[in-house]
Protein backbone atom coordinates (compact mmCIF):
# COMPACT_ATOMS: atom_id res chain seq x y z
CA UNK A 1 0.00 0.00 0.00
CA UNK A 2 1.34 3.35 -0.80
CA UNK A 3 1.75 5.38 2.79
CA UNK A 4 2.85 9.11 0.72
CA UNK A 5 0.46 11.58 2.31
CA UNK A 6 -1.66 14.27 -0.02
CA UNK A 7 -0.62 16.97 1.47
CA UNK A 8 -3.28 19.06 -0.88
CA UNK A 9 -6.65 16.95 0.68
CA UNK A 10 -7.55 17.49 3.83
CA UNK A 11 -7.44 14.40 6.27
CA UNK A 12 -10.67 13.27 9.27
CA UNK A 13 -7.59 12.05 11.73
CA UNK A 14 -5.64 14.76 10.65
CA UNK A 15 -8.36 17.61 11.47
CA UNK A 16 -9.31 15.58 14.47
CA UNK A 17 -5.75 15.82 15.52
CA UNK A 18 -5.45 19.29 14.61
CA UNK A 19 -8.61 20.10 17.05
CA UNK A 20 -7.25 17.61 19.89
CA UNK A 21 -4.02 19.69 19.35
CA UNK A 22 -2.15 17.72 17.76
CA UNK A 23 1.37 18.87 15.15
CA UNK A 24 0.18 16.24 12.18
CA UNK A 25 -1.71 18.23 10.40
CA UNK A 26 -1.09 19.81 7.27
CA UNK A 27 -2.69 23.69 5.73
CA UNK A 28 -5.24 21.73 4.30
CA UNK A 29 -6.63 20.22 7.26
CA UNK A 30 -6.38 23.37 9.43
CA UNK A 31 -7.83 25.31 6.52
CA UNK A 32 -11.28 23.10 6.56
CA UNK A 33 -10.84 23.07 10.27
CA UNK A 34 -11.75 26.71 10.20
CA UNK A 35 -14.79 26.25 8.05
CA UNK A 36 -15.84 23.58 10.20
CA UNK A 37 -15.63 25.95 13.14
CA UNK A 38 -17.85 28.69 10.95
CA UNK A 39 -20.62 26.24 10.91
CA UNK A 40 -20.66 24.72 14.61
CA UNK A 41 -18.52 26.84 16.58
CA UNK A 42 -17.80 24.62 19.36
CA UNK A 43 -16.97 21.52 17.25
CA UNK A 44 -13.22 21.93 18.80
CA UNK A 45 -15.19 21.14 22.16
CA UNK A 46 -17.42 18.48 20.95
CA UNK A 47 -14.15 16.54 19.47
CA UNK A 48 -12.44 17.12 22.89
CA UNK A 49 -15.46 15.41 24.52
CA UNK A 50 -15.06 12.54 22.17
CA UNK A 51 -11.27 12.20 22.97
CA UNK A 52 -12.49 12.17 26.94
CA UNK A 53 -15.09 9.96 26.46
CA UNK A 54 -12.59 7.35 24.69
CA UNK A 55 -10.35 7.81 27.64
CA UNK A 56 -13.11 7.06 30.05
CA UNK A 57 -14.19 3.73 28.56
CA UNK A 58 -10.72 2.27 28.03
CA UNK A 59 -10.02 2.67 31.98
CA UNK A 60 -12.97 1.12 32.40
CA UNK A 61 -12.79 -1.75 30.28
CA UNK A 62 -8.86 -2.13 31.69
CA UNK A 63 -10.57 -1.85 35.34
CA UNK A 64 -13.56 -4.68 33.91
CA UNK A 65 -10.25 -7.15 33.06
CA UNK A 66 -9.83 -6.25 28.78
CA UNK A 67 -5.74 -6.78 28.34
CA UNK A 68 -6.90 -6.62 24.42
CA UNK A 69 -7.68 -3.31 22.16
CA UNK A 70 -8.89 -3.29 18.43
CA UNK A 71 -9.22 0.41 17.88
CA UNK A 72 -10.52 0.73 14.33
CA UNK A 73 -10.12 4.46 12.59
CA UNK A 74 -7.74 4.80 15.42
CA UNK A 75 -6.03 8.24 13.83
CA UNK A 76 -3.04 10.04 14.71
CA UNK A 77 -1.22 8.81 18.19
CA UNK A 78 -1.83 12.53 20.19
CA UNK A 79 -1.14 12.46 23.62
CA UNK A 80 -3.68 9.83 25.44
CA UNK A 81 -3.79 6.83 22.80
CA UNK A 82 -5.41 3.70 23.78
CA UNK A 83 -2.03 2.13 24.55
CA UNK A 84 -1.13 4.86 27.52
CA UNK A 85 -4.05 4.96 29.25
CA UNK A 86 -4.14 1.35 29.52
CA UNK A 87 -0.86 0.68 30.22
CA UNK A 88 -0.97 3.41 33.25
CA UNK A 89 -3.50 0.34 35.04
CA UNK A 90 -2.13 -2.78 32.99
CA UNK A 91 0.91 -2.78 31.52
CA UNK A 92 0.40 -6.04 29.90
CA UNK A 93 -2.42 -4.54 27.96
CA UNK A 94 -2.17 -5.22 23.88
CA UNK A 95 -3.19 -2.76 21.27
CA UNK A 96 -4.00 -3.16 17.55
CA UNK A 97 -4.27 0.29 16.03
CA UNK A 98 -6.07 0.04 12.53
CA UNK A 99 -6.46 3.09 10.25
CA UNK A 100 -7.12 3.94 6.76
CA UNK A 101 -4.80 7.21 6.56
CA UNK A 102 -1.25 6.99 5.37
CA UNK A 103 -0.12 10.10 7.97
CA UNK A 104 -2.12 8.21 10.85
CA UNK A 105 -0.08 4.92 9.81
CA UNK A 106 3.53 6.65 9.39
CA UNK A 107 2.90 8.23 13.08
CA UNK A 108 1.66 5.39 14.51
CA UNK A 109 4.14 3.25 13.70
CA UNK A 110 7.03 5.59 14.47
CA UNK A 111 6.12 6.21 17.68
CA UNK A 112 5.23 2.32 18.69
CA UNK A 113 8.69 1.10 17.16
CA UNK A 114 9.74 -0.04 20.61
CA UNK A 115 6.75 -1.13 22.19
CA UNK A 116 6.23 -4.73 21.85
CA UNK A 117 2.40 -4.74 23.47
CA UNK A 118 1.11 -2.51 20.01
CA UNK A 119 1.02 -2.66 16.35
CA UNK A 120 -0.44 -0.99 13.67
CA UNK A 121 -2.23 -1.56 10.50
CA UNK A 122 -2.65 0.19 7.53
CA UNK A 123 -6.30 -1.44 6.51
CA UNK A 124 -10.09 -0.31 5.78
CA UNK A 125 -12.20 -1.22 9.05
CA UNK A 126 -14.82 -1.65 6.32
CA UNK A 127 -13.26 -4.70 5.33
CA UNK A 128 -13.68 -7.13 8.28
CA UNK A 129 -12.02 -10.03 6.83
CA UNK A 130 -8.87 -8.81 6.06
CA UNK A 131 -8.42 -6.45 9.30
CA UNK A 132 -9.48 -9.55 11.38
CA UNK A 133 -7.06 -11.95 8.99
CA UNK A 134 -4.27 -10.15 9.26
CA UNK A 135 -1.26 -12.33 9.96
CA UNK A 136 -0.04 -9.45 12.44
CA UNK A 137 -2.99 -8.62 13.95
CA UNK A 138 -3.25 -12.62 14.76
CA UNK A 139 -0.11 -12.76 15.73
CA UNK A 140 -0.91 -9.84 18.82
CA UNK A 141 -4.59 -10.78 19.21
CA UNK A 142 -5.99 -13.86 20.86
CA UNK A 143 -9.47 -13.90 19.61
CA UNK A 144 -10.50 -16.85 21.92
CA UNK A 145 -10.14 -14.13 24.80
CA UNK A 146 -12.24 -11.06 24.77
CA UNK A 147 -11.44 -8.38 23.18
CA UNK A 148 -12.71 -4.52 23.06
CA UNK A 149 -13.18 -2.90 19.84
CA UNK A 150 -13.20 0.58 19.09
CA UNK A 151 -15.01 2.57 17.15
CA UNK A 152 -14.90 6.52 18.29
CA UNK A 153 -16.22 9.10 16.36
CA UNK A 154 -15.48 7.15 12.91
CA UNK A 155 -18.65 5.17 12.23
CA UNK A 156 -20.36 8.72 11.43
CA UNK A 157 -17.66 8.84 8.15
CA UNK A 158 -19.47 5.98 6.36
CA UNK A 159 -22.41 6.58 4.61
CA UNK A 160 -23.72 2.86 4.12
CA UNK A 161 -25.23 1.39 7.20
CA UNK A 162 -22.35 0.17 9.50
CA UNK A 163 -24.25 -2.53 11.25
CA UNK A 164 -23.51 -5.93 9.46
CA UNK A 165 -20.29 -4.40 9.27
CA UNK A 166 -19.77 -4.35 13.53
CA UNK A 167 -22.17 -7.29 13.14
CA UNK A 168 -18.81 -9.06 11.56
CA UNK A 169 -16.61 -8.04 13.64
CA UNK A 170 -19.21 -9.05 16.63
CA UNK A 171 -19.31 -12.52 15.14
CA UNK A 172 -15.54 -13.40 15.37
CA UNK A 173 -15.72 -12.40 18.91
CA UNK A 174 -15.04 -14.40 22.41
CA UNK A 175 -17.94 -13.75 24.90
CA UNK A 176 -17.21 -11.33 27.19
CA UNK A 177 -16.07 -8.88 24.47
CA UNK A 178 -16.84 -5.63 24.76
CA UNK A 179 -17.79 -2.75 21.74
CA UNK A 180 -17.36 1.09 22.88
CA UNK A 181 -18.30 3.93 20.01
CA UNK A 182 -19.44 7.34 19.48
CA UNK A 183 -21.20 8.62 16.70
CA UNK A 184 -22.70 12.10 15.43
CA UNK A 185 -26.14 12.77 15.47
CA UNK A 186 -27.92 16.00 14.92
CA UNK A 187 -31.13 14.46 16.93
CA UNK A 188 -30.76 17.83 19.33
CA UNK A 189 -28.62 20.26 17.13
CA UNK A 190 -29.49 20.82 13.49
CA UNK A 191 -26.74 23.08 12.93
CA UNK A 192 -24.78 19.49 12.96
CA UNK A 193 -26.40 19.61 9.28
CA UNK A 194 -24.26 23.04 8.49
CA UNK A 195 -21.65 21.12 9.74
CA UNK A 196 -22.41 17.94 7.47
CA UNK A 197 -22.45 19.80 4.48
CA UNK A 198 -19.04 21.89 5.35
CA UNK A 199 -17.54 18.77 6.34
CA UNK A 200 -18.67 16.76 3.03
CA UNK A 201 -17.69 20.07 0.82
CA UNK A 202 -14.01 20.22 2.55
CA UNK A 203 -13.59 16.83 1.53
CA UNK A 204 -14.26 16.40 -1.73
CA UNK A 205 -16.03 13.42 -1.68
CA UNK A 206 -12.93 11.37 -0.20
CA UNK A 207 -15.13 11.44 2.74
CA UNK A 208 -18.81 11.85 3.97
CA UNK A 209 -20.70 12.93 6.89
CA UNK A 210 -23.51 10.33 7.91
CA UNK A 211 -25.62 12.27 11.16
CA UNK A 212 -28.00 9.16 12.45
CA UNK A 213 -30.62 9.25 14.98
CA UNK A 214 -30.15 8.03 18.52
CA UNK A 215 -32.50 4.49 17.50
CA UNK A 216 -30.24 3.78 14.45
CA UNK A 217 -26.94 3.89 16.59
CA UNK A 218 -28.17 2.09 19.16
CA UNK A 219 -29.10 -0.76 16.78
CA UNK A 220 -25.40 -0.75 16.58
CA UNK A 221 -24.88 -2.65 19.38
CA UNK A 222 -27.24 -5.36 18.76
CA UNK A 223 -25.81 -8.72 20.00
CA UNK A 224 -24.49 -6.40 23.05
CA UNK A 225 -25.73 -5.42 26.31
CA UNK A 226 -25.30 -2.13 26.94
CA UNK A 227 -23.40 -1.26 30.10
CA UNK A 228 -24.95 1.84 32.28
CA UNK A 229 -25.49 4.39 31.59
CA UNK A 230 -26.35 3.18 28.32
CA UNK A 231 -26.47 5.44 25.18
CA UNK A 232 -26.24 8.93 26.18
CA UNK A 233 -23.85 12.07 24.71
CA UNK A 234 -20.57 12.50 25.16
CA UNK A 235 -19.94 13.93 28.69
CA UNK A 236 -22.95 12.28 30.11
CA UNK A 237 -20.84 8.97 30.21
CA UNK A 238 -19.40 8.06 33.49
CA UNK A 239 -18.14 11.75 33.78
CA UNK A 240 -14.92 12.07 35.87
CA UNK A 241 -16.73 15.10 37.55
CA UNK A 242 -20.35 16.55 37.07
CA UNK A 243 -21.59 18.10 33.81
CA UNK A 244 -21.59 21.79 34.86
CA UNK A 245 -24.91 23.24 35.20
CA UNK A 246 -24.56 25.65 32.51
CA UNK A 247 -23.34 22.53 30.07
CA UNK A 248 -26.15 21.17 28.06
CA UNK A 249 -25.13 17.44 27.05
CA UNK A 250 -27.18 17.90 24.00
CA UNK A 251 -25.00 20.92 22.81
CA UNK A 252 -22.38 17.40 22.04
CA UNK A 253 -24.71 16.20 19.46
CA UNK A 254 -22.66 12.78 19.83
CA UNK A 255 -23.82 9.85 21.33
CA UNK A 256 -21.19 6.97 23.01
CA UNK A 257 -21.92 3.98 24.89
CA UNK A 258 -20.35 0.65 25.63
CA UNK A 259 -21.67 -3.01 25.09
CA UNK A 260 -20.90 -6.29 26.61
CA UNK A 261 -20.96 -9.52 24.51
CA UNK A 262 -22.26 -12.04 26.12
Amino acid sequence: MDLTPDLDTPSPARVYDYFLGGSHNFASDRALAARMEQAMPDIGHIMRANRSFLRRAVRTLVAAGIRQFLDLGSGIPTVGNVHEIAAKSAPDTVVAYVDIDPVAVNHSRRLLTDDPRAVVLHADLTEPDTVLDDPTLRKAIDFEQPVAVLLVGVLHQLADDPAPIIAHYRDRLAPGSYLALSHASSDERPDALALRDTYDQGYANTARMTLRTRPEIERLFSGFTLVPPGLVQLPEWRPDWPVEPDEDPRRFATYCGVGQLS
